[in-house]
């Protein structure tokens, strides 16, 4: 009987995004799915979101495999309304099928007794969203049908990710339900191996990329580390354990799969050369996703903007202790340096508003309001959300907002309007130990102001010699927008507001 199939087009994850980085599947050939359960990891310019299936069905065909770039409107996967094996285009079995049963050949259990095969999701869905698709109705939560895989017992580590010319992820990056390479007996087993009994061992379950990478770094196998989460979920807390007890042996790396990943000189074979310098290449890290856009716009930043840099030393004693005396009346509830200073500035830009700006042509965009981003350090690289209308906000909403914020690019959770509505950009580098820097500003905004760290130094008060906590303020700004009156009267007013903090909160 022939079935019905159906291939999902990766769609427009918002902003006008035209590709999309596939960082891990989360389902196999061969799996059942239902609509909205999620299919996929993928990692755009902007954050990372997990894809759901706008169909029913069994999976035939997987698109791609972790670490490739797909387009927006290009095959992401293909679901066959039925529980048959998937079927390649012209007719023939998938070779996903064929590698799958070569593994079993290679020691697998048994393919379980099949499950019905589920209808196609017709009319139906649960109304949910993903930018620019979504679906109608529900079926409930997923059913997983994949059947159990196993290892050969012995010291046999699996052979690297994409041996089998599977579309899966590799092991070292597989999420839930996901399936990698087993361990090839034949080639690495002694004789009789294959005779002994094998315990089937599915493919790990990991959820978090942080999990992935820190396993990854450490050099450890996610295969090898029993989950203690919901299901054997694989946690943090499981890869610390693991680490705490050893990694691979000397010379040998974990299974590739998750993008960007590098495998050791002995698992790759000779290193490479650099014609220039004469040494061995060490290894290669793509630039994609947040990387990649993010050099994009500082690079047009530096090529398009003629920015000039105006600084100055500011005595922060007086918000210190005043944000102390706050702190002892409110422990929990009293805002962060950075919302203060955040404060300060929506201040500055409503008197200098030159700096809430955008250059569109040949005409100087104003805007009514400030949507203040602030730099924020992940393990994806550096991001820059935006709290949307912080001049309408106080201290303590403030404080909130960006820290919820915070949280959610940390997470990869954050929206592309939550990274790209910024209007002025607050950059707290004094986290890194640095007085200043000569930031580049976040294009396409006109301004970004840095905050250094606050240390004790010697500082002339009333004429006298004293110890004060000081920091630096650095502005670059778009020459066009403005000259350096406007700039440096806008650095003055945000330095004189750290230094008479009460004052300046009085009149907000």
């Amino acid at each position: 009987m022939t079935m019905a199939r159906q291939t999902f087009m990766l769609p427009d994850l918002g902003e006008g995004l035209t590709e999309a980085e596939l960082v891990n599947w989360l389902v196999g050939v061969g799996d059942e799915v239902r609509v909205d359960q999620p299919i996929a990891e993928v990692e755009t310019a902007k954050s990372m979101v997990e894809v759901p299936s706008p169909f029913a069905g069994t999976v035939a065909e997987l698109h791609g495999k972790a670490g490739d770039t797909i387009d927006v409107g290009k095959p992401l996967i293909s679901v066959e309304a039925g529980g048959q094996r998937s079927q390649g285009p012209a007719g023939g079995e998938h070779p996903a099928a064929v590698a799958y049963r070569q593994e079993e050949r290679a020691g697998a259990e048994p393919a379980a007794a099949a499950a019905p095969a589920p209808e196609v999701a017709a009319e139906s869905g649960s109304g949910n969203v993903l930018i620019g698709y979504g679906t109608r109705g529900g079926h409930g939560p997923a059913k997983r049908t994949r059947r159990p895989r196993a290892r050969a017992a012995g010291n046999v580590r699996p052979g690297p990710a994409g041996a089998s010319g599977s579309a899966h992820v590799g092991a070292a990056s597989a999420g839930p339900g996901a399936s990698g390479p087993v361990a090839r007996a034949e080639a690495s087993a002694p004789s009789g191996l294959m005779d002994r009994p094998t315990a089937p061992k599915q493919a790990p379950l990991v959820i978090s990329p942080l999990v992935r990478k820190l396993a990854r770094d450490a050099g450890l196998r996610l295969a090898d580390i029993d989950g203690s989460g919901a299901g054997g979920l694989v946690l943090r807390r499981d890869v610390e354990a693991a680490l705490a007890g050893g990694g691979l042996p000397p010379g040998e790396a974990a299974a590739p799969g998750y993008p960007g990943e590098q495998v050791s000189e002995a698992a790759a074979g000779a290193p490479e050369m650099d014609a220039r310098s004469g040494l061995a290449i060490a290894g290669r890290t793509p630039m994609r996703g947040v990387r990649k856009t993010v050099a994009a716009a500082m690079a047009r930043s530096r090529r398009e903007i003629p920015e000039a840099t105006v600084w100055v030393d500011v005595d922060a004693t007086a918000l210190l202790e005043l944000r102390a005396a706050l702190k002892r009346k409110d422990p929990d509830g009293t805002p962060g340096l950075l919302a203060f200073i955040g404060r300060f500035v929506t201040a500055g830009l409503r008197k200098y508003p030159e700096l809430n700006s955008r250059v569109e042509g040949e005409d100087i965009v104003r805007f009514d309001g400030v949507n203040l981003g602030f730099a924020a350090q992940t393990d994806r690289g550096l991001m820059v959300p935006s709290v949307r209308d912080a001049g309408k906000l106080n201290a303590r909403s403030l404080d909130a907002e960006i820290r919820r914020l915070t949280a959610v690019v940390r997470s990869g959770k954050a929206t592309p309007e939550e990274l790209t509505r910024g209007t002025f950009t607050l950059n707290n580098y004094g986290v890194f130990g640095v007085d200043g820097s000569a930031a580049i500003i976040n294009y396409p905004e006109v301004a970004i102001l840095g905050v250094g760290r606050i240390i004790e130094r010697p500082w002339v008060v009333d004429g006298a010699l004293v110890v004060r906590s000081v920091t630096e303020l650095t502005l670059s700004f778009d020459h066009r927008v403005c000259d350096g009156a406007t700039a440096g009267g806008f650095l003055r007013f945000v330095a004189d507001a750290v230094e008479n903090p009460a004052g300046i909160l009085a009149e907000l």
